[in-house]
């Protein structure tokens, strides 16, 4: 379960870890000489370290030492992790259990083999946090008590230029390279300019712009701003930082709309009164670029006279809380939309090549589908045109149509594209950055389940318990939450709730880096696979690798691991892989509960031995929290016997309801009501009717009496067990072979 504390560690939160430890010293085991008082010193020192990771977690940037001891901390995290985790499995799996075993357990130790003594681990682990803490010192990588915004000692010292705000250059952006802006600023316009036809009308009025980074939201303020400000008494453009000073925003409002007086050394109410001064009487025009949070606007808005002239305010920002706050009084929320596909054409041809009227069938589809990757995101199609420029070979166009989604955030041309996506990514709060890093996992354009999401979240240890609130209450607070900051893209919606989400290519093209240098995830080259024994997540979808090596078992600390359905396993290996927590699509079900750790098993196109897949109650699978079943094989029957799956909390099952019923019986319920942990259940219910996925209820399906039948079954089943689980059902487009 180290998972959980990779990217935890890195951010400062390691609750997932800390709470193990705490765990330990609740057992009986930790009572024994020597034991408690060592968790109790990882926990102390740990916890200390825990505010240093928490401020490296907000650099952008880190010098090598810096780097390289946040590194080796995050590998010891690793290490106490799979160290707590294997005595933990051991005990939870002995069944003549409690004080007695533990007794005998701790005997046993001395006996083992020192590689196999878990006290010993805990020793060399301690001794390993000691020498951490001592070079923490010794070098005195981090000065906490010194201002974080200055950066000192975190920074890169190497340096010789200041980083360019990647916002600028949208100030500066020539008219005639400007595509599909016409509509959004004609909108706008017209609302700034509006005659006094409502009462309301001569009122302060704030229009905030809204989308995620990238989607062109200062270009267009920045156009009506030129546009409309000679039909203002004074205007001004003023651009917000992450972490804004906002005097300094003050002062930039009054330089911008006149005031000539030096107000270096005013403080924040001096400014506010000299701004209502001069703007009492005055019809103003004032663009707040790049808002991110409603605290600063708190003061600003003190300056801002509401005098009546028909002043008007136009603020952006990437969150669509802070624009409905902003907005909240008599005011207008822009949405941003992206490009449709004639005008990304438009624009990534006139940026490559200077004008968008010439024929370029010579690239093949290369074109549309980097256009179709880039969906609409302007800032995306500009990046790559900008490497393309001048390019009319094929190959040049292929080979970056090929990077998107594996290292286009890697590629100096992307330098800008990448500042702008790191902005949102480290306006982040600590504990929501590990959720967000989690969908790295899922491949492009996946349709991403709310609640699977969640509960994967839950079993991971990235939802921190709050008082009131149950974990999945907080996990849809967390889901919720990256919508709001334009990081992930709702795609289904019921009765105004997101059910499902989707990732931008680009967005998820720069999570998977992000996952890559925090060792998250390590998706290995389709023709170079190269094994070390650091991976953690290994990703091997869409290469040629067509059978793992035996080597695979090496890799003692891989907790997840994704391969195609193709992929084979060398006999004999699979039960040899003691840390692996999650796995995707394995060919031999039977054996997979070999597996201690695995707490996530998501199977896809199986069939069991005869045609049945048995889940028995007397052995394996003893610490599944999440499983996932797709049976497209005509002929498969499903059963989970008494005992099985003791921890599953989340069960994901999609097949026909008239094959399951022809091979289990009409009145089967497949064995669910033994699944005594369970919490959450999806049911899909495979049709060649129904072209696209829906929500329905099968128990009024007047047309699929199978499915009527065992969908009465299951519910009965969920009865029946004592977490009374919330269920879903929903129709989906599949074909049985």
């Amino acid at each position: 379960m180290a998972t959980a504390a990779v990217v935890g560690v890195t951010t400062g939160v390691m609750n997932p870890l800390l709470s193990k430890l705490t765990k330990l010293l609740e057992e009986e085991y930790a009572k024994f000489k020597g034991v408690r008082k060592q968790i109790m010193f990882l926990i102390d020192e740990l916890s200390a370290m825990s505010a240093t990771l928490e401020m490296l977690a907000d650099a952008e940037e880190l010098n090598p030492q810096t780097r390289k001891w946040r590194d080796k901390l995050r590998e010891l995290a690793y290490d106490l992790e799979d160290c707590i985790d294997a005595f933990m499995i051991r005990v939870d799996h002995e069944h003549d259990g409690h004080s007695g075993f533990i007794k005998r357990f701790f005997r046993k130790l001395k006996k083992l083999k020192p590689r196999h003594e878990i006290a010993k681990q805990i020793q060399d682990l301690k001794a390993s946090v000691i020498e951490a803490s001592e070079r923490h010192k010794r070098y005195q990588l981090v000065d906490i008590s010194s201002n974080f915004e200055s950066k000192k000692n975190i920074s890169s010292n190497s340096r010789s230029t200041c980083a360019v705000d990647p916002r600028l250059s949208a100030l500066y952006v020539e008219i005639d390279k400007l595509v599909g802006i016409d509509g959004p600023k004609k909108y706008i316009t017209e609302w700034l300019t509006m005659e006094t036809k409502k009462a309301s009308s001569s009122e302060l009025k704030v229009l905030s712009i809204v989308g995620c980074g990238g989607l062109g939201k200062t270009t267009l303020a920045n156009q009506v701003y030129k546009d409309v400000k000679s039909q203002f008494s004074c205007a001004v453009f003023v651009s917000v930082s992450r972490t804004p000073d906002v005097r300094k925003v003050l002062r930039g409002i009054a330089k911008g709309v006149g005031i000539t007086s030096n107000m270096l050394d005013d403080d924040e109410k001096e400014l506010i009164d000299t701004l209502r001064e001069h703007l009492q009487d005055k019809r103003y025009l004032i663009v707040i670029d790049d808002v991110w949070d409603a605290k600063p606007w708190e003061t600003i808005k003190l300056a801002l006279m509401n005098n009546d002239c028909g002043s008007r305010v136009i603020t952006t920002t990437r969150s669509n809380d802070v624009a409905s706050y902003l907005s909240s009084q008599g005011g207008n929320v822009y949405q941003m939309k992206s490009l449709s596909f004639v005008d990304s054409k438009r624009l990534l041809f006139k940026r490559a090549f200077g004008s968008a009227s010439l024929c370029y069938t010579h690239l093949g589809t290369a074109p549309d589908e980097i256009l179709r990757k880039c969906d609409g995101l302007p800032l995306a199609i500009i990046t790559i045109s900008s490497m393309l420029a001048d390019q009319h070979a094929k190959g040049e166009w292929d080979s970056v149509l090929n990077d998107i989604g594996s290292s286009l955030a890697k590629n100096p041309g992307a330098e800008n594209m990448t500042a702008i996506l790191s902005m949102s990514y480290f306006d982040i709060p600590h504990h929501l950055r590990s959720c967000l890093l989690y969908l790295s996992v899922f491949l492009e354009d996946h349709k991403i389940e709310k609640q699977c999401l969640i509960s994967r979240w839950i079993a991971e240890g990235f939802i921190h318990k709050e008082k009131g609130q149950n974990e999945y209450e907080i996990g849809e607070r967390y889901f919720n939450d990256l919508i709001n900051r334009s990081m992930i893209q709702p795609v289904r919606v019921k009765y105004g709730q997101v059910k499902a989400c989707q990732v931008h290519d680009i967005i998820l093209d720069y999570i998977k880096c992000k996952a890559a240098e925090e060792n998250f995830v390590t998706s290995l080259d389709a023709a170079k696979p190269v094994y070390t024994s650091e991976y953690k997540t290994l990703d091997v979808r869409g290469t040629i690798i067509k059978e793992l090596p035996r080597t695979i078992t090496e890799l003692q600390q891989l907790t997840r691991l994704y391969v195609d359905w193709y992929t084979r396993f060398p006999e004999g290996t699979i039960g040899k892989m003691h840390s692996l927590e999650e796995l995707r699509r394995p060919e031999d079900v039977e054996i997979l509960g070999e597996i201690p750790s695995l707490l996530f098993l998501n199977l896809e196109s199986v069939g069991g031995t005869g045609g049945r897949i048995v889940f028995p109650g007397n052995s394996g699978f003893r610490s599944l929290k999440y499983f996932s079943l797709r049976i497209d094989k005509c002929g498969t029957s499903l059963e989970f016997e008494a005992g099985s799956m003791p921890k599953l909390e989340h069960v994901k099952l999609e097949f026909r309801a008239h094959e399951m019923e022809c091979v289990n019986g009409a009145s089967s319920s497949l064995g669910i009501q033994h699944l005594s942990s369970l919490n959450k259940a999806e049911i899909e219910i495979g049709s060649d009717w129904y072209e696209y996925d829906v929500d329905y209820n099968p128990v009024e399906d007047d047309h699929d009496g199978a499915a009527r039948c065992i969908s009465r079954a299951i519910n009965a089943a969920f009865e029946t067990l004592p977490n009374r689980p919330t269920a879903s059902f929903r129709r989906v487009h599949s074909n049985m072979h």
